[in-house]
């Protein structure tokens, strides 16, 4: 099997780093699943992971998707998920969103690549203008929800499953899943796929005292939302000059247990 991840920080893996300070992150997780799963049948998993963190929707349905689409031999997965990047600007269209993913869902079928979308996790409960996003993203998964019953694909609503919105599975920028959250979605996609079992809910972690939330939150504004603001009206990205973490293919070494959540 050949798989490739297409996306933004989320598919990315930004939050789950490696003791040496690369970046691991569910589609990692989900290479490896596949991969153990695989070789109890003789047959290997190769990956590839083209996501770019800070990308909007369309350079991810476009240059990605292309780069993804010309790897050689073909791949038989693709997984996409995007927008995240989008419902934080000002005057996005939700619907131009949606016809973006259907264009590439199409695109991927007459390739004869199976396409997977992902709905991203919600925080939106942790962030300003949360309420506003949460909307958005209501709006978007269900959108989304419609085009994959339309064309028979998978769609893991990672935004309805209510576990992962616990603040236990994410960093303290409040946006992006860490280590636990990143196995959650693993397991999720593996069982879509047929892979594992539901993953089990994780132990939260105990709530802060009312002081640790204020000078927390002090912190949060000004070491994560202020430097977002300022690269907003600078025009640049947290992703500009990055190059993709896995650009070809590279074989997955099956390894003998997986992580706690994907079990």
């Amino acid at each position: 099997m050949r798989f490739v991840a297409i996306g933004d920080s989320f598919t990315e893996g930004v939050g789950d780093l490696r003791p040496d300070g690369s970046l691991r992150g569910w589609a990692d997780l989900v290479a490896s699943g596949l991969s153990a799963a695989l070789a109890e049948r003789g047959e290997s998993v190769e990956y590839a992971n083209l996501a770019i963190r800070g990308r909007l929707l369309r350079p991810i349905v476009t240059d990605q998707l292309d780069a993804a689409l010309a790897l050689k031999p073909a791949a038989d997965l693709l997984t996409l998920n995007g927008g995240g990047n989008d419902m934080l600007r000002p005057g996005v269209r939700l619907d131009d969103l949606l016809a973006l993913t259907e264009q590439a869902i199409r695109r991927c079928v007459e390739a004869g690549v199976r396409p997977v979308l992902l709905s991203g996790a919600d925080p939106t409960a942790q962030l300003p203008l949360g309420r506003m996003v949460h909307r958005r993203a209501a709006y978007l998964t269900a959108g989304l929800a419609e085009v994959c019953a339309r064309h028979g694909v998978t769609l893991v609503n990672c935004f309805a499953d209510q576990e992962i919105r616990n603040p236990h599975y994410w960093t303290v920028d409040r946006l992006h899943l860490n280590s636990h959250g990143h196995e959650r979605v693993a397991g999720l996609v593996l069982h879509a796929l047929g892979f594992s079992s539901v993953p089990a809910a994780s132990d939260a972690a105990p709530a802060l005292r009312r002081a640790g939330r204020l000078a927390t939150n002090a912190r949060y504004y000004r070491e994560h939302v202020l430097p977002w603001i300022n690269r907003r009206l600078r025009g640049r990205s947290s992703g500009d000059d990055r190059e993709p973490k896995h650009p070809t293919w590279h074989l997955v070494t099956p390894v003998p247990s997986q992580p706690p959540s994907m079990r």
